[in-house]
């Protein structure tokens, strides 16, 4: 009963979509959609997220695969990656197997992780490193939110920084929200890393992120999660 959604990711300069980001849905006979704040807390419990989690990457993986080969604009695909899978099972031995087995090259394929994934330092500094071997991206989640010391950061082998929508909703009228973007984005350049904004839903939002210089965004102001459906048609559009 589940299935993924998939949201755009966009170039600010240019309008045009450079990734989509796959979202869980569970698609209940009785109750329709669930999100996933519904039941991904108890998938975590219980232990099921890490079935759930490899059939996220797996199907996303193949889905992208599929546009490939029908011929349509080749984009980078995000996955959020749950803490017990980070820590508890052999993320990159999945990761190499399921590349292999779609055929999905690396640099087209996401892994988004969380800051309180890396508390534990040493152990996440192996599994990053492990993944930047194989060669598919790294981007932290929800920047700004969790704990992670800048010290540390400049040791992680990531490739992106993701502004935290709780930074995004009043970016153009709260000076604290303003000043801290501001610093995300300036300390990600000068790290060399790319930086993208989630929660965009004005134009407003849209034009300060620019004009900061982060170049890539998500949000409702571009579209809400599409079914594969949805996103194929808008992937057609763009060729």
């Amino acid at each position: 009963e589940f299935l993924l959604y998939y949201q755009p990711q966009i170039n600010l300069e240019t309008n045009q979509m450079i990734g989509a980001e796959a979202l869980i849905r569970w698609n209940h006979p009785e109750r329709g959609l669930i999100s996933p704040s519904e039941f991904i807390g108890l998938a975590e419990e219980t232990g099921l997220i890490i079935q759930i989690g490899e059939w996220v990457i797996r199907t996303a993986c193949q889905q992208m695969m599929k546009w490939q080969a029908d011929g349509l604009p080749r984009l980078r695909i995000a996955i959020n990656i749950s803490a017990k899978q980070f820590t508890q099972t052999n993320l990159p031995d999945l990761l190499r197997k399921v590349l292999h087995e779609t055929g999905l090259e690396p640099k087209y394929l996401e892994i988004e992780i969380t800051e309180s994934m890396t508390m534990d330092v040493e152990s996440a500094i192996s599994t990053l490193l492990e993944l930047k071997e194989i060669g598919v991206l790294i981007s932290i989640d929800d920047f700004g939110t969790g704990y992670s010391s800048l010290n540390y950061l400049k040791r992680f082998p990531i490739d992106k920084l993701k502004i935290d929508q709780s930074f995004i909703r009043e970016c153009t009228s709260d000076i604290n929200d303003q000043t801290i973007i501001k610093t995300v984005i300036l300390m990600a350049h000068f790290l060399k890393l790319q930086v993208i904004a989630e929660g965009v839903e004005t134009k407003g939002q849209a034009n300060f992120l620019l004009q900061q210089g982060c170049l890539e965004a998500q949000g409702y102001y571009f579209s809400q999660p599409l079914p594969v459906e949805d996103f194929e048609e808008k992937l057609i559009q763009q060729m």
